[in-house]
């Protein structure tokens, strides 16, 4: 199983909120793992666009990954 990093800002909110039950760090808890779950999907994308078979499915990943970012059409090449 592949693992993934956090900050220590996030690792010290995790212990406040489960061992100190300090329930006030939750919305900062929730807003960081977004953020993060965000940038695993983005690498996800772009691996998929570098590392496609055929140019199809290159292009298909290189679409989502744009959109992802927001990268509108008429500033694609």
């Amino acid at each position: 199983m592949k693992k993934v990093q956090i900050s220590k800002e996030l690792f010290f909110n995790l212990i406040r909120f489960h061992f100190a039950e300090m329930y006030e760090v939750e919305e900062d808890i929730k807003n960081e793992l977004q953020q993060k779950l965000n940038s695993m999907v983005m690498r996800e994308y772009y691996t998929a666009y570098k590392t496609a078979p055929t140019e199809q499915e290159r292009e298909e990943a290189r679409g989502k990954y744009l959109d992802e970012r927001g990268v509108p059409n008429s500033f694609r090449w």
